[in-house]
């Protein structure tokens, strides 16, 4: 049995909070500087180096990189031989977060009831979402989610009938409909399969997969290379004004569903994509 004091938890937060914020995760970092290489559209082009001006900014000046520095979402993995003490998990975790918002001067753009929409003024509550594993390690994903692609994102209902051809008319209907809305270019995070909310989860959690790591599945990695390269040819473009890249990356998770459905949800973040990773 492992014994972890709830005051790591909040160090750890604090400090991710202000990382993520402020830094590209390096797959995000190597995939916009590939994009800028290859974009074909000339003011593509100088969309996406005025993008990577804009993050060496950020990171010599400590400034956030960008002004939208979003509601905190939290994934907590935790071994099962694992044993917190020191006070309550969860408000450790929503005190991280807002010695990370307050300490670091970052926007706090979280309202206590959604239509009273009064600030809480430290970016908490967070959204959190805990899953137990195997071993004793805590591991850590801080995901800053900014609300510009956010509200960017659907859930379809779609019938079994649909099938595949389906679910990828969703997720282009998804992009195409988001368009310049969401930052691009983006990356598309895709949950198939479960329910209503298991889909919008995995959706979410994919967003956190490295953007130059594909399913294992092997039918599922070629609907993520077709997607991709068909969101590319879309022509949306950096920053919506046209060009080859609107897309980084595609990520898919899947989940065993009903017989009499086929969820899928299509959870979408902006060229910053930002997350951090830690294993206590």
């Amino acid at each position: 049995m492992k014994t972890v004091n709830v005051s790591q938890i909040t160090q750890n937060i604090k400090e991710m909070c202000i990382e993520a914020n402020h830094y590209l995760a390096p797959d995000m970092d190597g995939a916009l500087k590939n994009a800028a290489d290859t974009e074909k559209s000339p003011l593509g082009k100088q969309i996406l180096n005025q993008l990577q001006d804009n993050l060496q900014i950020a990171g010599s000046d400590m400034i956030p990189i960008c002004q939208d520095t979003g509601m905190a979402v939290i994934f907590m993995e935790i071994g099962q031989d694992v044993h917190f003490e020191g006070g309550s998990l969860e408000d450790a975790i929503n005190e991280g977060v807002r010695q990370g918002y307050v300490e670091g001067f970052l926007r706090k753009s979280v309202v206590k009831d959604p239509l009273i929409r009064e600030n809480t003024r430290d970016n908490t509550p967070a959204i959190i979402h805990y899953e137990m594993t195997t071993g004793d390690n805590v591991t850590i994903t801080v995901a800053p989610k900014g609300f510009g692609s956010e509200n960017m994102s659907r859930v379809f209902m779609l019938k079994p009938a649909d099938g595949i051809e389906g679910v990828k008319n969703a997720i282009l209907t998804a992009v195409k409909d988001a368009g310049p809305n969401a930052c691009p270019p983006m990356v598309v995070g895709v949950g198939i399969g479960g329910t209503f909310e298991k889909c919008a989860l995995m959706a979410k959690k994919a967003l956190t997969r490295p953007v130059n790591q594909h399913s294992d599945i092997p039918y599922v990695k070629e609907m993520e290379e077709e997607l991709l390269d068909k969101i590319n040819r879309t022509g949306i473009g950096p920053g919506g004004l046209g060009g080859t890249t609107t897309a980084l990356a595609v990520n898919i998770n899947t989940y065993p569903t009903h017989i009499a459905g086929l969820p899928v949800a299509v959870n979408i973040c902006c060229h910053v994509n930002r997350h951090a990773v830690r294993t206590i």
